[in-house]
């Protein structure tokens, strides 16, 4: 399956770097590219990309509120955001989960890891390093939160609410399954469930919801 991509970010140079090594793979089409947020809005709503390669820092709207309008459209089952950041914990990071992009990746990433990274987004699932997701959320998780969710942890049993915590603290499925002695799969059917009755997209919301309803905490000192 082809996989196709709009770029957004505000230098070319950097588009056309990331052009050269996508489009080096078959499997990759670059079908846009915007050099501003209101660009990749645009470029979201008119070509309808699986992927949208989002830069936090760019003119007129910032990759965060372009996210935002871009979830906004509500193709989040056909579109995600995969951001681009030069740090590896930006406030704006969290900011860009919360406001419904898929996950992050570092400007200096290997061109291995970015193209593999854009499959997994483009697969369905979040891109959370666990050992970023811990460091993120840890400082990160004390900002101002969004609106009360109106969905509850009284919709989870307390299995799932053990797996959705330990999700949230950046843990793998594997990693879950050998703290809690479960078998790989039946993890995948907890998170499977957790996100049906959550309506959740991915990794990426279930963090953000578990912090938000105060199932875990943000680490102290």
């Amino acid at each position: 399956m082809t996989v196709r991509i709009v770029l957004a970010d505000d230098e070319q140079l950097v588009r056309a770097g990331l052009r050269l090594i996508l489009e080096s793979d078959p499997d990759f089409d670059v079908i846009g590219e915007a050099s501003n947020g209101a660009e990749a809005v645009d470029a979201a709503a008119r070509l309808d990309p699986d992927v949208v390669l989002m830069d936090i820092q760019m003119p007129e709207i910032d990759g965060l509120e372009a996210t935002r309008r871009i979830a906004a459209l509500g193709r989040e089952d056909t579109c995600r955001v995969l951001v681009l950041t030069t740090f590896e914990v930006d406030e704006y990071v969290y900011e860009a989960l919360r406001a419904g992009a898929s996950g992050f990746l570092l400007k200096r990433t290997p061109a291995a890891d970015l193209i593999a990274g854009i499959r997994v987004v483009a697969g369905g699932d979040a891109l959370l390093a666990p050992s970023v997701t811990r460091r993120l959320i840890d400082q990160f998780a004390q900002l101002p939160a969004a609106a009360q969710d109106a969905r509850s942890l009284d919709e989870i049993t307390e299995r799932e609410r053990e797996v959705l915590a330990l999700v949230a603290r950046g843990m793998s499925n594997a990693e879950i399954a050998e703290q809690l002695v479960l078998s790989e799969g039946t993890v995948k059917t907890h998170v499977k469930h957790i996100f049906g009755k959550l309506n959740l997209r991915d990794r990426a919301q279930a963090v953000i919801f578990a912090y938000d309803a105060g199932l875990v905490a943000p680490k102290r000192g």
